[in-house]
């Protein structure tokens, strides 16, 4: 059996605004995520993470921000690339796991709702799928409130 293992990892400044998509969720907020696309910084790191278990390069090579097309588009589609590469070279998803670093908003609440969004895009069983969240204690950007990062790890497998 081939097991592979990725992580990702990404970073959107917060910005004027009324929500945050995360993990595919709109959360209504007090501000919004700056980024080329909608900044879900959530689905952007799980991508990345399935992007690097197939060694095929990151979100940024298979969807350059340089390029318009690209302007405000929905995570999903990056996602669901990342999803069409595992399955052409005969992997499956063993399990997904991202971590939401904020202060706020407050991601329990809406963590269900994300695993839910994710089971759904990937067609992984939502109990192979963990959406969680932490604080950096005041520390840092994330800390001061200045934007949201996210680490995920994917591990894929061919039978």
């Amino acid at each position: 059996m081939d097991i592979r293992l990725g992580n990702g990892f990404d970073v959107h400044a917060l910005d004027d605004g009324d929500h945050v998509i995360l993990c595919g969720v709109k959360i209504p907020f007090c501000k919004g995520l700056r980024g080329h696309s909608d900044a879900d910084v959530g689905m952007h790191a799980i991508t990345d993470a399935l992007f690097g278990a197939l060694s095929e390069g990151d979100i940024g090579q298979w969807f350059p921000p340089s390029d318009p097309q690209w302007k405000g588009a929905a995570s999903e589609i990056f996602l669901r690339k990342a999803i069409e590469r595992v399955a052409a070279r005969g992997f499956q998803i063993g399990n997904l796991d991202c971590t939401l670093i904020c202060e706020m908003p407050k991601i329990g609440p809406h963590a269900k709702a994300m695993q839910d969004m994710l089971a759904d895009i990937t067609g992984v069983d939502v109990g192979r799928i963990s959406v969680k969240a932490t604080t950096s204690e005041h520390l840092g950007f994330t800390g001061r409130g200045e934007g949201i990062a996210a680490i995920a790890t994917a591990a894929i497998f061919a039978p």
